[in-house]
């Protein structure tokens, strides 16, 4: 088991989760329930897989949990660029908020990367 609060990839998904809670403020009253609540939800997945892999046993696990995050990040991509293009962020916003998930990707793909390259631990 790791502390998932030491692993740098899940303190920039967490600041990115929050920013997305608070760029959604914003967004018309009827979405709330629609593209508020998606990207929400996706931002959150992303910090909250690593932090369940890190409760899991052994490096496979965790990488099987990293690449959830890789797909919930994938899927807060695109409704980034769905909330641009209904004019819900200002360029700003999405340049900021698209760059953050893009190296979060990264991040994770060396990560998902490392884990799957890393010799199991000989005991005894």
């Amino acid at each position: 088991m790791r502390d998932f609060r030491s692993i740098q990839v899940w303190h920039r998904s967490h600041a990115l989760t929050l920013a997305i809670y608070k760029a959604t403020q914003s967004f018309a009253p009827e979405e709330r329930y629609g593209l508020t609540s998606q990207m929400r939800r996706a931002s959150s997945s992303i910090p909250a897989n690593i932090a369940e892999g890190c409760g899991r046993q052994g490096d496979a696990e965790l990488a099987r949990f990293m690449q959830i995050s890789m797909g919930s990040a994938s899927e807060l991509e695109y409704h980034l660029l769905l909330a641009r293009d209904l004019n819900y962020l200002n360029p700003d916003t999405f340049a900021e908020l698209n760059q953050a998930i893009l190296e979060i990707k990264r991040m994770l793909a060396a990560f998902i990367t490392t884990l799957r390259h890393t010799k199991p631990k000989l005991t005894g």
